[in-house]
């Protein structure tokens, strides 16, 4: 089937840093949802048009340009109220899409388990909710006469809202169930003493690659955005200590959709209740720095911003000058660890990363230490300079580290 073309529509207020960074990720989530962008128009503005929310003469040119491409889709790297989402579709004569619709339509196609496909659902549902004036835009006269007031349009939203309303309830009680369903299981690991660690990052930064490493999962694992959805949890074996569990969740976006947050919180909530989050970051991404902050701005939304935190710098085989020094620790002024540089797609520094978990693990209550001795700064890298953080001049206010990327 051939993939449907697209245009990719961004409007720069000014003063936006990440803005380019952006309009790069919209092609990469097109691409992924199964659509072929063939061009793409930015605008300059500096407030959205309420009705368009790109000025009329721009959206004439559009128009003309989509024409010629003959491009059926029309994707925005915003998010449209739902008169600008009919005003553009009657305008283009064409599908419009927002960010938001385009990445719930993502998760509807990869979601696989229960929990995955209830969870995308809901947000549907209540995305569907706020899109209903556009839905019934045929409707929108009112009739007079007795026994009409209010009019058919009216009365067909009205019954199409609470038709939407009564099956987000009933999806929100069914994943409640899967939820308490998950607690049972995950009280059962506590009292067993297992120590658990959940892997977080932006989406393909590699965490589907580094669980399939750490694991032997066999999980599904592909070089696009949000390519798995459902937590996988597998045992992994650490040295002196035992097993561990360890959980790979869903990845993360600039202006990831709130409907979307708040429909996986019962796969999200694996994140909140670990001893340990993994946080993967792709050296070999430009803006790694901001897709730190993006998954810091959701773990504190989700409420696990407290959490203890390893950074995973990964795919340092795609970077030189990482590769050249290899698989490393970073260590804090304190001596501890806060970051390790690995690449799992070529099993580089997947015994030290198990060797540092083995270590954090035997500092927490969930694991009686086999070994009493906690190996020193020196012990892990016998390489590193006592004060090595006085050679990293950029902080990371959040985490209270230097920044894993500084020479």
């Amino acid at each position: 089937m051939e993939a449907v073309k697209a245009a990719l529509i961004g409007i720069d207020p000014g003063g936006k840093p990440d803005f380019a960074d952006s309009m790069a990720e919209l092609s990469l989530l097109a691409s992924s949802a199964g659509s072929r962008p063939v061009m793409t128009m930015i605008a300059k503005r500096s407030k959205p048009d309420p009705a368009l929310y790109m000025g009329s003469g721009k959206a004439t040119e559009l128009r003309e340009q989509m024409a010629a491409h003959e491009v059926e889709l029309a994707i925005f790297n915003h998010a449209l109220s739902p008169v600008q989402q009919r005003n553009l579709e009657r305008h283009l004569n064409c599908h419009v899409i927002d960010r938001t619709g385009l990445i719930l339509d993502i998760f509807a196609q990869r979601a696989k388990s229960h929990v995955g496909k209830t969870q995308v659902q809901l947000a549907n549902v209540r995305y569907q909710v706020s899109r209903l004036v556009k839905a019934w835009s045929h409707l929108e006269r009112q009739k007079g006469g007795i026994g009409m007031r209010g009019g058919p349009g009216e009365t067909q939203m009205e019954l199409d809202r609470r038709m939407l309303e009564n099956k987000a309830k009933r999806l929100q009680a069914e994943l409640e169930k899967l939820q308490r369903q998950q607690a049972t299981q995950r009280r059962s690991r506590e009292k067993g003493g297992v120590f658990s660690v959940s892997l977080v990052g932006y989406t393909n930064a590699g965490k589907s690659t580094l669980f399939n490493a750490l694991t032997k999962a066999g999980s599904y694992a592909a070089d696009q955005l949000f390519a798995t959805l459902d937590t996988t949890s597998r045992r992994v074996y650490l040295p002196e200590v035992g097993n561990a569990v360890v959980s790979d969740t869903v990845g993360f976006i600039r202006d990831l959709p709130h409907q979307l947050v708040e429909a996986f919180r019962a796969t999200l909530d694996e994140t909140v209740r670990a001893d340990l989050l993994l946080h993967v970051v792709d050296a070999s991404s430009l803006d790694r720095e901001q897709q730190m902050l993006e998954v810091d701005k959701v773990l504190a939304e989700i409420g696990a911003d407290q959490s203890p935190q390893l950074i995973v710098v990964n795919k340092i085989d795609q970077v030189p000058a990482l590769m050249e020094r290899g698989p490393t620790l970073r260590y804090d002024r304190n001596g501890k660890v806060v970051a390790i540089y690995i690449s799992a797609k070529e099993g580089l520094g997947l015994d030290l990363l198990r060797e540092t978990l083995a270590d954090l693990a035997k500092n927490t209550d969930r694991i009686e230490p086999t070994v009493e001795l906690v190996p020193s700064v020196a012990d892990l890298d016998p390489q590193a300079p006592t004060k090595r953080w006085e050679s990293l001049d950029i902080f990371h206010t959040r985490t209270g580290m230097y920044s894993p990327f500084d020479a």
